[in-house]
Parts: C-alpha cells; sequence; structure tokens
C-alpha cells in the first residue's frame, strides 16, 4: 500500500460524496492489503473475498463518517474489513452449530478435567483480571498487543496493518506488555491468564 494518508484521506472524503472514480482508486489502492487482512482473519480465500466486497459496500455507504482526527485513512478500512470478517465468521459458527446434530455417541465422551466447574470458575476469574488488565492499555497499546499475541503477527506485520511506524509498534507491544506485567502482579484473581 503506496498511497500517502492525505491520499486516502482525500479519496475518502470524495467517496462520501458519491465520486465514483475516487472510490474506484481507493479500491486499486488498498483492496489487496485489506484482502490479506481478511484472509488472515477468516484463513479462506474466497471468504476473505467476502468480506472484501461487503467492507467496500460499508465503505461505500459510511465513507461520511471517517474522521481524519480520529484515526488513520488504512486504520479505519482495517477495522472494516476486520469488523466484517469476525462477524462472518461468528454467522458462520453460528450456522453450523443451528445445522449440525449432535449423535448419542457424542454423549459418551469423558468430561475434561480441566472443564471441572471450579476449574472454569478459575479461568473466568483470570480472564476477568486480563480483560481489566487489557482496558488500563492504551488503544494503540491494546490493539498491538493484541495483533501481536492473538494473532500472531510479527512487529513489522502489525507496522503495516495499523500503518504504524515500525518503532512505535515496537514501542506500543512493550509498553502495554510491561503493563499488563505489572497489572496482572498486581491482580491475585488474574494468576494464570497471562
Amino acid at each position: 500500500m503506496d498511497a500517502p494518508t492525505s491520499d486516502l484521506a482525500d479519496l475518502l472524503a470524495r467517496t462520501a460524496l458519491r465520486d465514483r472514480a475516487a472510490f474506484a482508486r481507493l479500491y486499486r489502492l488498498t483492496s489487496a492489503h485489506l484482502l490479506g487482512v481478511a484472509w488472515r482473519i477468516t484463513l479462506r480465500r474466497e471468504q476473505a473475498e467476502e468480506v472484501l466486497q461487503d467492507a467496500f459496500i460499508s465503505i461505500w455507504q459510511h465513507a461520511g463518517s471517517y474522521q481524519r482526527h480520529v484515526a488513520a485513512p488504512m486504520t479505519w478500512l482495517i477495522n472494516i474489513v476486520r469488523n466484517r470478517a469476525i462477524d462472518g465468521l461468528r454467522a458462520g459458527r453460528e450456522e453450523a452449530a443451528r445445522t449440525h446434530s449432535m449423535d448419542d455417541d457424542a454423549l459418551d465422551i469423558p468430561g475434561d478435567p480441566l472443564a471441572e466447574p471450579s476449574q472454569l470458575l478459575a479461568a473466568s476469574i483470570a480472564r476477568q483480571g486480563l480483560e481489566r488488565c487489557m482496558s488500563t492499555l492504551s488503544a494503540s497499546q491494546r490493539q498491538a498487543v493484541a495483533l501481536a499475541y492473538y494473532r500472531g503477527l510479527a512487529h513489522g506485520e502489525i507496522a503495516e496493518t495499523l500503518a504504524a511506524p515500525l518503532g512505535t509498534v515496537k514501542a506500543w507491544v512493550r509498553r502495554g506488555l510491561d503493563r499488563l506485567k505489572t497489572c496482572l502482579g498486581d491482580d491475585p484473581s488474574a494468576e494464570g491468564a497471562a
């Protein structure tokens, strides 16, 4: 993605005015990168293409809601794609749950000792502690840490995804992890969450 931020912001502004040429140029400049984002989340090319199509329909319809002072254009576009991809995954899981019938043999599988009520309660308490600590991070730190640990992205990939300098991304991750370590160390209920 070689287009400067100001060019993308201008294209979004023109798209909000229903300028089809600006929208086409926005698509040409960003679609390959955004398809990669969708693909990383869905892990399927066909589904990623559907996500991208839905995302660009949304971009066309909501370009007027983009605000330069809130986010970089690429960050805004990535968030739309990311949200569409996650919504698609959730919808697929819900559909599978509705259409998948459970046979009697599935009920004969012995229980997981880690799924005992006391273990589930401990895991829930630890997860709440982690969520509380994550909420203390800045939005940039939280997003960078989440991309690193939940998506397994390297610093360079995070920098590309967030359209931020590599050094800045490394600082966000390092400071975010330091803050989480301190927070989780102070919270005995969060033991084992990290």
